[in-house]
């Protein structure tokens, strides 16, 4: 029944967003526990009972938080949220920590679960060999980008990939888990419709597959493979820079071709995008630098509350478009203008406000992979190749310019070191408020740096998060992470 009503969510998410094409459920004899396995329907609910568990919104949104306040570009105060993430502002996570499992562990492994089950029970489906062909490589995608995933967060993890190996698991050795990740990456790209033909909006198709591998080749500081599959990304002739960055984000905007791979949101309690909620500060209204956002009653504002630290935010130039999403000022219920820079760390990001939000949902969709992040990553690794050259600089400058600041010449740069430092501020810049600036800064050798500047006692173990202790307790031969 579980995996059921998850079919019939994600139904109800793509129809109330406007989908043409939504799968028609057939009666509930295709459901019945002899069928489900056996027809297209039945495999598809289980296929989406992966991606259910991939998108949670309770889960997505929180990883965010912790990607960000981990780092020098957010903060939080405030709430039941503070009550862990202040945990990871300060770096004393530990393996008990219950979030450790329940946002990333648990959720993605049940994606690798139901994506597994997908893959080996597709054989007894009636189906055409196209339709299983698709279904098999979103499986396999959706199973590589989780692992992807906790490997970034934990290392390496058991590798599951059929529902017969043994319940204890050791831990995959890296070489291992990379391979994997690569191979399923590139097989599910193969097979794959192209980017606009999946069947619904957030669903895999060859861009994400594409994507995804890129990043995960940039993060693995795979230089030539990473740059190569960015490549490929850009060859598929598909992908745009969205023309107005403060716009890009919008409800109404969604769908451009910038947005490669979406966590899809709409304002609905179950799966809507929660940030704008904690980013909002006491009391908001209006602010003058995005006039076209206003609160109303109804829209909820969360105790705990997303700060900027200063020392990010005096980094931006002011002719930088981007940095009218960082909120400076803004008008209370009272009627007074507060000035947030009065206060320490205290500017919000705006990236993500839906002016139709019920309660704390709003329906702007939280981008995974955007062309911007794959241009800057091409600019990244060709840098790491040979650079400083042109190509690199040239991608770079494309990113800025449309945000209205001016381009460099390759003379700028007088090494690669200095290239390498530009494109991680740009991607600071660029890219706040998605996640993305923890795998930056540990892929740029500062994340822990960085902490130890901002006064945190921390180690280089913590490039890591500790494996769930509930885990290490479930398995006999699950080996924690060193310095936990």
């Amino acid at each position: 029944m579980k995996i059921v009503r998850s079919l019939f969510l994600w139904c109800f998410v793509l129809a109330v967003t406007g989908c043409e094409s939504i799968l028609e459920l057939s009666p509930d004899a295709e459901f019945a526990p002899d069928n489900v396995l056996t027809n297209e329907n039945g495999i598809k609910t289980l296929l989406y009972s992966a991606y259910q568990n991939f998108q949670g919104q309770a889960e997505i949104n929180n990883v965010l938080a912790v990607c960000e306040v981990s780092t020098d570009m957010m903060y939080n105060t405030g709430g039941n949220a503070n009550l862990f993430l202040s945990q990871f502002i300060n770096f004393t996570w530990d393996p008990s920590l219950s979030q450790l499992q329940g946002l990333v562990w648990g959720p993605y492994y049940r994606v690798i679960r139901d994506a597994n089950s997908v893959i080996e029970n597709m054989g007894n489906v009636q189906a055409s060999d196209e339709i299983k062909r698709v279904l098999i490589a979103e499986a396999r995608f959706l199973r590589a980008y989780c692992y992807a995933y906790l490997y970034s967060w934990y290392g390496t993890v058991p590798l599951r990939i059929t529902s017969t190996q043994e319940q204890d698991l050791p831990r995959a050795g890296a070489d291992e888990l990379e391979a994997f990740i690569e191979s399923e990456l590139e097989a599910s790209a193969t097979d794959l419709p192209e980017p606009g033909a999946e069947e619904l909006w957030g669903r895999a198709h060859k861009g994400a597959a594409l994507a995804v591998l890129s990043k995960f080749l940039l993060n693995t500081k795979q230089w030539e493979k990473a740059a190569a599959a960015a490549q490929r990304v850009i060859d598929l002739d598909y992908y745009e820079l969205f023309p107005v960055y403060k716009d890009l984000f919008k409800v109404e905007n969604e769908r451009n071709r910038e947005m490669i791979f979406v966590i899809p949101c709409i304002n609905q309690f179950e799966f809507g995008n929660w940030y704008a909620a904690g980013a909002m500060p006491p009391g908001f209204v209006s602010t003058p630098q995005l006039p076209e956002y206003r609160w109303v009653p109804g829209i909820q504002n969360f105790a705990t509350h997303y700060r900027f630290r200063d020392s990010f935010i005096r980094t931006f130039s002011e002719d930088d478009d981007r940095f009218v999403l960082v909120v400076r000022s803004y008008v209370n219920t009272a009627g007074q203008t507060i000035d947030l820079t009065a206060t320490v760390d205290n500017t919000r990001s705006f990236k993500y406000f839906d002016n139709n939000a019920v309660s704390n949902a709003h329906g702007n969709d939280l981008p995974i992979v955007r062309y911007a992040d794959i241009l800057l990553s091409r600019a990244e690794a060709l840098n790491e190749i040979d650079g400083p050259n042109q190509e690199a600089v040239n991608l770079l400058n494309e990113v800025r310019g449309r945000s209205s600041l001016g381009g460099f010449d390759l003379g700028d740069f007088p090494n690669k070191e200095a290239l390498r430092d530009a494109i991680l501020r740009e991607r600071g810049w660029e890219f706040f408020s998605e996640g993305k600036r923890r795998e930056d800064l540990i892929r740029h050798g500062k994340f822990i740096s960085s902490a130890r500047e901002r006064g945190v006692n921390a180690d280089d173990h913590h490039l890591v998060f500790p494996i769930p202790q509930s885990e290490v307790d479930a398995n006999t031969l699950m080996v924690q992470n060193e310095g936990y």
